[in-house]
C-alpha cells in the first residue's frame, strides 16, 4: 500500500506553512500547472518521490534527456531541466516507482499559442506512442495502475470553452491501458468539489488542489 499525494492547480496555501496535513504521504504526484518551486518544497518537505506531467500553464519541457555521463541535455547541449532536481518527468512515459506502475500525458488542448498544448491529432500521436511503451513494459504481465494526465478526457469532467476542454484521444488510451485511477487537473471546481467519474473500468478524479489516498499496485485504491 502506498500513501500517495495528488496535487494540480491550485497552492494549497495550509500547506505552504507546513506539511503535517499530509505527513506520510509516500509518494506527491503533480498533474500539472503548479509552480515547480512549490513542487521542490512539498517533495523535500516530506522527502519522497515526485512524479509530474505538465500543465498548459509551465514551461516547456520537452526535449531534455540524459547523456551516458549523466549530463542533463538539450538539443544536444548541457540544460538543467526547469523541474525540481530528482522529479520525474511522467510525461508520455511509463515509469514504475515503489511498486506502481504509472503512466503519463500531460498538456492541454490548443487553445492559443504556448507550450504544452496540442491538437487533437498531435494528442493522438502522442497517446499512441504512450500505449506502446506500456505494451513494451506489460511483457512482465504488469498493467498500468495510474495514468496522469493534465486535462480529463473529453465529456468526462471537463467543460465546453475551450481553455477547459477534455481530450478525445484519451478515450482510447484508456480502453488500451486500462488504469485502474486517472487523475487529472485543468478543470478548477473552485470549492465545490468535483465528483469521482468513471470511463469503463477506470476511476477519473480531478485533483485539482491536494487529494491523499492510498493504492497498491494490482488492488482497488481507498481513499
Amino acid at each position: 500500500m502506498v500513501r500517495v499525494l495528488a496535487v494540480a492547480d491550485e497552492v494549497d496555501e495550509a500547506l505552504t506553512a507546513g506539511v503535517d496535513p499530509v505527513r506520510g504521504a509516500e509518494l506527491i504526484l503533480a498533474c500539472g500547472d503548479l509552480p515547480f518551486d512549490y513542487l521542490a518544497y512539498l517533495m523535500n518537505a516530506l522527502d519522497v518521490p515526485l512524479v509530474f506531467v505538465p500543465g498548459n500553464h509551465d514551461p516547456d519541457v520537452t526535449g531534455y534527456r540524459s547523456s551516458r555521463a549523466g549530463l542533463p541535455l538539450r538539443a544536444g547541449l548541457p540544460a538543467e531541466p526547469p523541474w525540481p532536481p530528482g522529479a520525474l518527468n511522467a510525461d508520455v512515459r511509463v515509469l514504475d516507482v515503489l511498486g506502481l506502475r504509472l503512466a503519463g500525458l500531460g498538456g492541454a488542448p490548443r487553445y492559443r499559442d504556448g507550450p504544452n498544448q496540442y491538437s487533437e491529432r498531435q494528442f493522438a500521436r502522442r497517446a499512441r506512442r504512450l500505449a506502446r511503451r506500456a505494451r513494451w513494459l506489460g511483457r512482465d504481465g504488469r498493467g498500468v495502475d495510474l495514468l496522469l494526465t493534465h486535462a480529463p478526457p473529453r465529456g468526462v469532467g471537463d467543460r465546453e470553452d475551450p481553455p477547459h476542454r477534455g481530450v478525445g484521444a484519451l478515450h482510447p488510451l484508456l480502453a488500451r491501458l486500462q488504469p485502474r485511477l486517472l487523475l487529472h487537473g485543468h478543470v478548477h471546481p473552485y470549492g465545490a468539489g468535483a465528483p469521482e467519474l468513471k470511463v469503463g473500468s477506470t476511476a477519473v478524479r480531478n485533483v485539482v488542489g491536494r487529494h491523499l489516498f492510498d493504492i497498491s499496485p494490482a488492488s482497488r485504491y481507498t481513499r
